[in-house]
């Protein structure tokens, strides 16, 4: 409908939001900031949320967050007043303990991440190694003689958050995959967290400088990888042209619904902004024009009187 223009919502007629309403069935959604920023919702986010349900749409959470497992973000999401299902939920690390389990893969991860992952590969029973601080110890030679332990069977190498990434842990996962045979796997790579004034690396900023020490590209689950909402669509449960993709990270979000024929809706409570879109807009790039979307919002919440007026039939 306003395909690759950025067009402001707030700058549309009443009537004109509603028909832009009524052209998706849909809506998959990012979390971290556009739902909720750590652990606290943003403001009319949950309202929104719950009443395009009431509408009768289908409402899907779509997070690259390794971090938690599904049931675990299914809690999260419940506390902070979303009306959500344990279905409505993809999630990387979910995704990537599947992704390995429909190949029969039987042997064991080196996991650079956390409790999210593993537990999901425990619950497929895939074996995996500890999580947790791996710690330089002595210098570059002493650890290399005395500490440096390569385990047997290692046949994927697995990395997503992990607040304890280390030295020890890059040159591990780099020796793994020198064998070409051992499977490289990110559950994102996403840079950085939307945070209000700390810049916090995101799972690619680990991704990446693994990727360089091992002089391979790793095979990425998460967005904007269109596998992550492929049995969606395969399975016909959504329409990709009546399917509404929410996001504030265009390189991921936005980019997953090009690459899906989603619509897109960026929102202003993360990491990107109209100044961004702007610079894309101008950019001769052609993958740079990937990342603009449909329409936009400052945030989601102020989608919300225009839900209102179409649930009662009202005039806004």
């Amino acid at each position: 409908m306003y395909k690759q223009t950025c067009t402001n919502l707030l700058e549309l007629s009443p009537d004109e939001v509603k028909a832009w309403l009524n052209s998706f069935d849909s809506v998959i959604s990012d979390c971290d900031g556009v739902l909720w920023v750590y652990g606290k919702a943003i403001a009319g986010a949950a309202d929104v949320m719950n009443n395009l349900k009431s509408m009768g749409k289908r409402i899907y959470f779509c997070t690259n967050n390794s971090t938690k497992t599904r049931s675990e973000l299914l809690e999260k999401g419940v506390d902070l007043g979303f009306h959500i299902t344990e279905d409505g939920i993809i999630s990387t690390a979910h995704a990537t303990a599947a992704y390995l389990k429909q190949r029969n893969f039987n042997k064991k991860v080196y996991v650079i991440g956390s409790e999210g992952i593993t537990k999901e590969l425990d619950a497929v029973g895939i074996a995996h190694t500890a999580i947790g601080p791996d710690v330089m110890r002595g210098n570059l030679g002493e650890f290399m003689s005395k500490h440096l332990v390569l385990e047997p069977d290692i046949g994927a190498v697995v990395v997503g958050f992990d607040e304890h990434f280390s030295f020890p842990k890059m040159t591990k996962a780099a020796s793994y995959l020198s064998d070409p045979t051992c499977l490289f796997i990110a559950t994102n790579t996403d840079e950085r967290f939307p945070m209000p004034t700390l810049v916090v690396p995101g799972s690619g900023s680990f991704v990446n400088a693994i990727q360089t020490c091992a002089e391979r590209e790793p095979i990425v689950i998460g967005k904007p990888n269109p596998a992550i909402c492929e049995s969606l669509v395969k399975e016909k449960i959504v329409n990709p042209a009546r399917t509404l993709m929410i996001g504030d990270r265009a390189n991921t979000d936005v980019l997953l619904g090009y690459n899906c024929g989603f619509q897109t809706l960026l929102v202003g409570t993360g990491i990107h902004q109209l100044s961004d879109v702007q610079q894309w807009k101008l950019s001769k790039n052609p993958e740079d024009k990937k990342l603009i979307p449909d329409v936009y919002l400052p945030k989601l919440g102020d989608l919300l009187p225009f839900i209102i007026d179409s649930l009662t039939g009202g005039s806004y």
